[in-house]
């Protein structure tokens, strides 16, 4: 629907009665094909080195959480053992 919109050969309304969808609709979703349209010619390498960057990110971020999470648990119960209030 979106490719159709973007030929041309038909009015958005043309092609919103056709397809039975609002216009609206129709202008989005050309828009974000148009916007996007670029990814269908990237090199899977980029994607690749991009998602390993991610996931190295993601794995340092789980590290650091379950470290933070030690160190909570340590101290209170340090907390504890010494009678303070933990929350």
């Amino acid at each position: 629907m979106a490719i159709e919109a973007i030929k041309e050969t038909a009015s958005v309304q043309e092609l919103a009665k056709r397809f039975e969808v609002s216009p609206s609709k129709i202008s989005e979703w050309k828009e974000e094909f148009l916007r996007n349209a670029g990814q269908a010619f990237e090199r899977p390498s980029d994607n690749r080195k991009e998602l390993k960057q991610l996931k190295t990110e993601n794995e340092r971020l789980l590290r650091k959480v379950g470290q933070l999470t030690i160190d909570c648990d340590f101290f209170a119960s340090a907390c504890e053992d010494a009678g303070l209030k933990v929350r």
